[in-house]
């Protein structure tokens, strides 16, 4: 579980609850079901005009992603990458097919192959590249997906406002439905500016930086597959792979790796 977006969320509708409560409301005063169908269900249902049915169905399972735990190990990828250089260098390119089967990392896997097999330096570059533009790519998607919820959610809001001022100002002789429409009117609002403001553009946000950190993880691949090939000594491909974690990562991690 990835606590930080459980505290995020459950601080979040806390507080929210928690002013509700100290105001001298209750929390089932503002409950309303038509509110709940025209924000909630009306934005999701929008996400189908936006994009394709896979990627609108697939957007519960991209917000799930926020909430496991996430480790790309740079101090693994950095340890592995280095182990392989010293054999390469001891032993040839060749000696690392023995390697290739142990290695968890498909993307890794791929490049250090193509190495072995001979190919030429640029060519392992383009097709790691341009599988990386790929994995981004469809990242984006996922994340489109996820604002365009978080865009949605407000303008039902909206529309859940006027059909509820509609409603009271078309039955203004019936007090009794002054209040129904009322409340439509101004919870719907409500729950459109907690959908976007406290769920998507938070859980959209987290994904881009999900996106970055992988991202940057596969360059450090890319660079350490192609010193690796160049015949680059264990430490200068150390130091290299190292200027990609910010001061207090690399600060930690030199000492330990680049120790004589």
């Amino acid at each position: 579980m990835n606590i930080s977006t459980l505290i995020g969320l459950v601080g979040c509708f806390g507080m929210v609850g928690l002013g509700i409560i100290t105001g001298g409301s209750g929390l089932v005063t503002f409950y309303d079901l038509p509110s709940i169908l025209i924000v909630v269900l009306g934005s999701y249902f929008g996400l189908f005009t936006f994009g394709s049915i896979a990627d609108t169905i697939g957007v519960f399972g991209t917000i799930g992603l926020t909430f496991k735990p996430v480790s790309f190990n740079e101090k693994g990828l950095i340890q592995t990458l280095m182990s392989m250089s010293e054999k390469a260098r001891r032993e040839g390119l060749l000696a690392l097919e023995e390697m290739l089967d142990d290695l968890d990392d498909e993307f890794i896997k791929k490049g250090l192959r193509l190495v072995v097999d001979g190919t030429d330096a640029e060519i392992v570059r383009t097709l790691m590249e341009t599988e990386l533009g790929q994995m981004q790519e469809r990242h984006i998607t996922k994340i489109k997906i996820v604002n365009m919820w978080g865009t949605l959610a407000p303008g039902l809001g909206m529309l859940g406002t006027v059909i509820g001022l509609i409603g009271m100002l078309k039955n203004l002789e019936d007090k009794s439905a002054l209040g129904p429409n009322m409340a439509v009117a101004l919870i719907t609002t409500l729950y459109g500016s907690m959908v976007a403001n406290l769920i998507m553009i938070p859980i959209s946000g987290k994904l881009q930086a999900m996106d970055a950190t992988e991202s940057k993880v596969k360059e450090m691949a890319i660079e350490g597959v192609l010193s690796i090939q160049a015949g680059d000594n264990p430490r200068i491909l150390g130091m290299k792979l190292l200027t990609y974690l910010n001061p207090i990562e690399r600060a930690a991690l030199e000492k330990e790796l680049l120790k004589d």
